[in-house]
């Protein structure tokens, strides 16, 4: 086990009707005027909207409105946001909605500290410095941004997908209420799911060092994803399971699942990102195209890892198995495992590439993963 820092101050508050607290939760911590993200008008539509702004009026506590957040987020919406928080003078950003709101409230109130512009955060040109306090009532599980410091934007211009992570920006007090997620589609569902085992093996699976505790942790979010997901198909309404996978997805991505691990890298992420940031391809969508493909090639390099995933989780024997059992259960549940499938060509692998060559770069996997690399994996998921 190697050695580690665990920190993680963001306080959650969980459960049905915790949303009634925002109001009290921001009062605590002395803020009297916060910049309200979200992003489609639902919110509005099935009273949450209401509910918070009532609980906001309650606490003295004034609001302005920054809706029309879309699934991967964009630059040009946080450019903008930014300016209206800095005009109206926020103290705060309060985000509804699922990790597109909560990354872009993150790079928000970065953004409204830093002198320069935004994207010089994401480039690495200057550091995460200050941030203004984020505050979040989760409307969807998959990204675990609830619980975490990392913010993913999309550069809609040079068409990067690049990430900040910064003390600052964990969010103070996140409200995890499973009852607000049960209108999710049912294809945000299965792409959420692909997003919660994306995040739990990237370290299990790449990791030069892996403890046993973490391993069986991974395995126990992963099981669980699966489990909660059937269960969710056939009963949507099922609050227990949809109170379980919520909480798997926070502790996929909250540090704890990570911690003693080391040498590992994001290559699904890696990939993941270029389909997004270039065919505006769902996320977890992308991700769980990317993540058969990418195990396939990668599977020899760890190989006692890949057959633990296949008994563990599966209950089966070699990591070919394994590989094929979760391709199956993508499958089965109706999330992509085929480029094919998201609408891209053989024709297009050339520019996904080309965009592929930043993305290593950033994610310092270059090395690794080179272009001849990069394509064998593509084409495999074609």
């Amino acid at each position: 086990m190697d050695n580690f820092s665990f920190y993680n101050p963001t306080r959650i508050e969980f459960g049905k009707g915790k949303e009634q607290l925002a109001g009290q939760i921001l009062a605590e911590h002395g803020i009297k005027k916060v910049l309200l993200t979200y992003g489609s008008e639902r919110i509005k539509r099935d009273g949450l909207f209401a509910t918070i702004s009532k609980s906001l009026d309650k606490h003295g506590i004034a609001f302005v409105e920054c809706g029309g957040i879309v699934s991967n987020p964009l630059l040009s919406k946080v450019r903008e946001a930014i300016t209206v928080a800095r005009e109206h003078k926020v103290e705060a950003v309060l985000a509804v909605g699922g990790g597109s709101v909560l990354d872009s409230s993150k790079a928000i109130a970065a953004g409204t500290l830093y002198q320069g512009d935004v994207w010089d955060l994401f480039l690495r040109k200057a550091p995460v410095e200050a941030a203004l306090p984020v505050f979040a009532v989760l409307t969807l599980a998959a990204t675990g941004s609830e619980m975490n410091a990392g913010a993913v934007v999309t550069n809609e211009v040079t068409k990067e997908k690049f990430a900040i992570q910064s003390p600052h920006t964990f969010p103070k007090v996140s409200i995890v209420n499973p009852a607000l997620m049960q209108t999710v589609s049912r294809d945000y569902l299965v792409y959420s799911a692909a997003d919660i085992i994306a995040h739990s093996i990237e370290g299990y699976f790449t990791a030069t060092v892996q403890p046993k505790i973490q391993s069986r942790l991974v395995e126990s979010v992963i099981n669980t994803v699966i489990e909660t997901t059937d269960a969710l198909l056939a009963d949507p309404l099922d609050y227990n399971a949809r109170a379980e996978f919520a909480w798997a997805a926070t502790l996929a991505l909250n540090g704890v699942t990570y911690a003693g691990t080391a040498g590992f890298g994001y290559p699904n992420h890696m990939i993941e990102h270029s389909l997004s940031a270039l065919f505006n391809v769902p996320h977890g969508a992308g991700l769980s195209v990317v993540m058969p493909a990418w195990m396939k090639w990668y599977h020899g390099r760890n190989p006692s890892q890949f057959e633990r995933f296949a008994k563990q989780v599966f209950g089966l024997a070699t990591a070919e198995q394994g590989i094929a059992a979760l391709e199956q259960w993508f499958d089965k549940i109706g999330t992509p495992t085929r480029l094919s499938q998201l609408g891209i060509t053989a024709a297009d692998l050339p520019a996904i590439l080309d965009n592929l060559q930043g993305n290593a770069q950033w994610f310092g996997l270059a090395e690794i993963y080179t272009q001849d690399v990069l394509a064998e994996i593509l084409k495999a998921a074609l």
